[in-house]
């Protein structure tokens, strides 16, 4: 998905009590009972992060699935995270605004999941050794990716892969790229030339 979806939503709740918890620690906290609300919608939690912004904190959650994030399923999923947090509103202990979003193209593919839902697109990668280069991404397994180089496939381990991001593309990408990919998924021999049929 190449746009970014966000809500947010804001906890009228103001309690006396003010957490002296380090944001990063809430987070921690936080992260089982934010995890269960959204798996519960079904959708991974991408992110999470807890920032102190004035005397209310700022609960940021990103959300992702195979068949990417739409408008009505943030809301569906800020429901749900809303409600986890207010039933357990003592590890907040004050206001809070929740910002419940997906993913935008600038994140770096870190898991075998994001490799796997940026298949056939242009990535940017930057190896802990070598040169940097850009592929088209393929099958994405465990513990390897298969990207397609100057008209090359590759296996790509992830251990290997210091810094990747999707490169953005204004226009359709090359048919023939696609079809190779699509091969190398299938099983099939991609190095011999097919034969014209007579």
């Amino acid at each position: 998905m190449a746009n970014k979806i966000s809500l947010s939503l804001t906890n009228r709740q103001q309690n006396k009590q003010e957490s002296a918890t380090v944001p990063g620690e809430l987070a921690a906290r936080l992260e089982p009972i934010v995890a269960e609300a959204v798996s519960g919608a079904g959708f991974d939690l991408d992110a999470l992060d807890v920032q102190q912004a004035g005397r209310r904190k700022l609960v940021k959650v990103v959300v992702d699935s195979d068949d990417g994030v739409g408008l009505d399923e943030v809301a569906d999923i800020s429901r749900a995270v809303s409600a986890a947090l207010d039933d357990n509103e003592h590890l907040i202990a004050g206001a809070y605004t929740l910002e419940v979003t997906s993913p935008g193209v600038d994140r770096p593919l870190t898991r075998p999941r994001h490799w796997r839902r940026s298949r056939f697109r242009l990535v940017r990668i930057t190896p802990k050794e070598g040169a940097e280069y850009v592929g088209r991404v393929g099958h994405a397994g465990e513990d390897a990716v298969r990207v397609l180089v100057d008209g090359e496939i590759r296996d790509v381990r992830y251990a290997d892969v210091a810094k990747a991001v999707i490169e953005i593309e204004f226009r359709q990408p090359p048919t023939e790229e696609l079809k190779l990919l699509d091969q190398d998924a299938s099983g099939k021999n991609t190095t011999e030339p097919e034969e014209d049929p007579k």
